[in-house]
């Protein structure tokens, strides 16, 4: 997904400075030609459509849906002064799972790390309001869960533990 959003980023870049270097060329040779003005126009249209376009496509999934049925997995993650709870130790690799994130006390903020210390995603957990933010693990291992958002003196404290098995 990085390496979408800096392609993307790099193309817009590109046709913005396209833009200006159109614009300073109109505006040397005097720009009130006919064909000046219809290439202004296109050009305009043209960023216009890519800009929808990739809004359209970059946002398609947003905000994130989360599925239900029979194969999900629900985990209820409770945040609390200074520790999470977590009901499952153990959810299985290639299912969806569900997590409800919610907290006892202040607001938390729940962040899952993969065996190799990346962050794979993190939710905020607000005092009365649960957040659900669903992912599909691809390998087995240790996973850790850690608080996101300074809760206090022993927020670095935070941190627990589950297993992520194979079927």
């Amino acid at each position: 997904m990085q390496l979408t959003v800096l392609v993307v980023s790099l193309m817009f870049m590109i046709i913005i400075a396209l833009f200006f270097i159109s614009a300073i060329r109109a505006s040397q040779t005097g720009g009130s030609d006919l064909t000046a003005k219809i290439d202004r126009s296109h050009l305009f249209w043209g960023m216009l459509a890519f800009g929808f376009a990739v809004t359209l496509v970059s946002l398609w999934e947003w905000p994130h849906r989360i599925t239900s049925g029979q194969n999900v997995v629900t985990v209820n993650a409770t945040g609390a002064q200074w520790s999470w709870g977590i009901d499952k130790e153990e959810v299985p690799v290639g299912q969806p799972v569900v997590f409800n994130v919610h907290t006892q006390d202040v607001t938390h903020g729940l962040g899952v790390v993969d065996p190799n210390g990346r962050l794979l995603f993190q939710a905020q957990g607000m005092p009365g309001y649960v957040n659900k933010v669903e992912h599909i693990f691809k390998q087995a291992g240790e996973y850790r869960v850690i608080c996101m958002e300074f809760c206090g003196v022993g927020h670095h404290d935070m941190i627990t533990e589950f297993k992520v098995v194979a079927n």
